[in-house]
């Protein structure tokens, strides 16, 4: 097989591609506020100063504390560091900083990495430096390898030979992971580990000028970046994970672009004469994760009850104002993979009829069991504004089935569902086809030692699905056994999935040549400009 940036056997095939453009495209919609937006002498983020110099702010929707690339996606979603082969925004696979790619067996493949890169600090990005990094990502983070199973590599020149553990048609694909971007291990080493997770050197548009773990990162631009310099000098990225907030920061003029806003700031942001907001079907599903390893949620019956008490219809018009629509499973509907099934609707008393087959008793309002009301914790966080509420939903119509909701907001979801079992559910989100493709998120999110797999579950019925589909590289059969795995996780229920979000995201009119994209990989780019 051969290909400029593409395999012959591609997995991803034009009908999928074709089918998720339609969903971007029929989901976009925003307002084109007059032109506006001055470059004058304030000291605000988005500003630009007296002497000329370009600079945009953005506020982001969760914190980092650390730029490691192999642990953070901040890295790359900041310009800080690239990739072998990114999507395009059509969602086909490309070069980046590999300009083509062959293999006759899926498992012996052979990487041509670009000529002319290199580090923030100079120095040359070959196979050789490719590989240490690709080495060193997946030394530090398992999930990674797991998904790549490289067995060895071999570089000589521009020419990376990866070798897998087993035939992986998929190895592109899993390329595209940010955890996966390319930086200087030598830096690292010069530099210590602990100072380089705060600056780390790797060749995107921009290089680390300071970064406040967790409020703010300060970047300057790469005068050397391969693609061409950005016409920005300086871009200061913003985290906060108040939607409020990022709201008011837009509207202040304190940064130019807020991700991930309130549904129901839209309107205002709207009216105002300089500002715009950019609402686009994305490739998310917002879902209840459930914990089975705890009493409350360990009986099938007790789980499929619960799916019974999402409001779907209420949380996509309601909650997210018609920025969503209602989810029957981790794939959207118009997806060729994605279910046909019909969207479950609010049932209180076929939830009550359940939890009853699972052997409780209502009595006096209260669901009962052995003499106990069952009552589950429910976690949730603030980086998605609309999660909050959609767990005070659930608590409001679990309760008229007879359950108790206990709710609590945490900082790092991720980092808590991991290390503390003591939770029942948690409002979660996922991209759940960053690659128009359903074999990311079936991998990590069921898969042992997958990245998503936060409770560990391992499903033998659909392991074995997972198994065939990862050794298939054919378009058709790939869609027919995510199919096969929908169907699974429809009747075990590991997840409630709510709904499908858009991606919206509030911007100032002086910012040009940037829209969002589905994937919601590349937001600071070389092309991004301000008037």
């Amino acid at each position: 097989m051969r290909g400029r940036g593409k395999n012959n056997k591609k997995w991803i095939s034009v009908q999928i591609i074709t089918l998720i453009m339609a969903i971007i495209v029929a989901g976009c919609s925003g307002n084109g506020g007059t032109s506006g937006g001055s470059e004058g002498t304030t000291d605000t983020a988005g500003s630009s100063s007296a002497g000329g110099t370009k600079e945009l702010g953005l506020m982001f929707h969760f914190k980092s504390g650390t730029l490691d690339p192999s642990n953070d996606l901040v890295a790359v979603r900041a310009g800080i560091a690239e990739t072998l082969v990114r999507l395009d925004e059509n969602l086909e696979v490309q070069p980046w900083l590999a300009t083509e790619w062959t293999t006759d067996d899926n498992q012996s493949w052979e990487f041509t990495i670009r000529d002319g890169v290199t580090f923030h600090d100079g120095s040359a990005v070959d196979a050789a430096a490719v590989k240490s990094s690709l080495e060193r990502a997946v030394r530090v983070n398992s999930s990674l390898g797991t998904a790549l199973k490289i067995d060895s590599m071999t570089a000589e020149g521009q020419k990376l030979i990866i070798n897998t553990t087993e035939a992986h048609p998929a190895l592109v694909s899993e390329l595209i992971n940010p955890y996966a971007a390319i930086i200087s291990t030598a830096a690292e080493e010069e530099m210590g580990t602990d100072a380089f997770n705060l600056a780390p050197v790797g060749t995107g548009p921009f290089k680390v000028d300071s970064f406040t773990p967790n409020i703010q990162i300060d970047m300057i631009r790469n005068d050397h970046y391969w693609d061409g310099a950005s016409p920005l000098d300086k871009v200061v990225f913003k985290f906060n994970e108040d939607g409020n907030v990022r709201s008011m920061a837009l509207q202040s003029g304190e940064v130019d672009v807020a991700t991930q806003l309130p549904a129901e700031t839209v309107q205002t942001i709207e009216q105002a004469e300089n500002l715009s907001v950019k609402s686009i079907a994305g490739l998310r599903v917002h879902f209840l994760l459930f914990n089975q390893d705890r009493e409350g949620v360990k009986d099938l019956k007790v789980r499929q009850a619960l799916d019974l008490l999402l409001d779907r219809e209420s949380i996509a018009n309601n909650i997210m104002m018609g920025h969503a629509v209602p989810a029957n499973g981790p794939f959207n509907t118009r997806l060729p993979f994605g279910s046909q099934d019909e969207i479950n609707e609010l049932h209180v008393e076929r939830a009550q009829q359940l939890l009853e087959e699972a052997g409780y008793t209502l009595q006096n309002g209260q669901m009962m069991k052995d003499g106990k009301p069952l009552t589950l914790k429910v976690l949730t966080y603030k980086g998605r504004p609309e999660l909050p509420l959609i767990a005070q939903l659930l608590q409001s119509e679990a309760a008229k089935a007879g359950i108790t909701i206990n709710i609590q907001t945490v900082e790092n979801v991720d980092t808590t569902i991991r290390e503390n079992k003591d939770w029942d559910i948690v409002t979660y989100s996922n991209l759940s086809a960053p690659r128009g493709d359903g074999g990311y998120f079936l991998n990590s999110a069921f898969m042992p030692d997958g990245a998503l797999n936060a409770t560990d579950l391992n499903m033998s019925s659909l392991t074995s699905v997972l198994d065939q589909l990862n050794e298939t590289s054919d378009p058709n059969e790939r869609i027919q056994l995510t199919q096969e795995a929908v169907e699974v996780i429809k009747e075990e229920v590991p997840h409630a999935y709510a709904v499908y979000p858009n991606i919206i995201v509030g911007m100032n009119d002086r910012v040009t040549n940037w829209e969002p994209g589905a994937e919601e990989y590349y937001i600071i780019t070389n092309k991004m400009d301000v008037k």
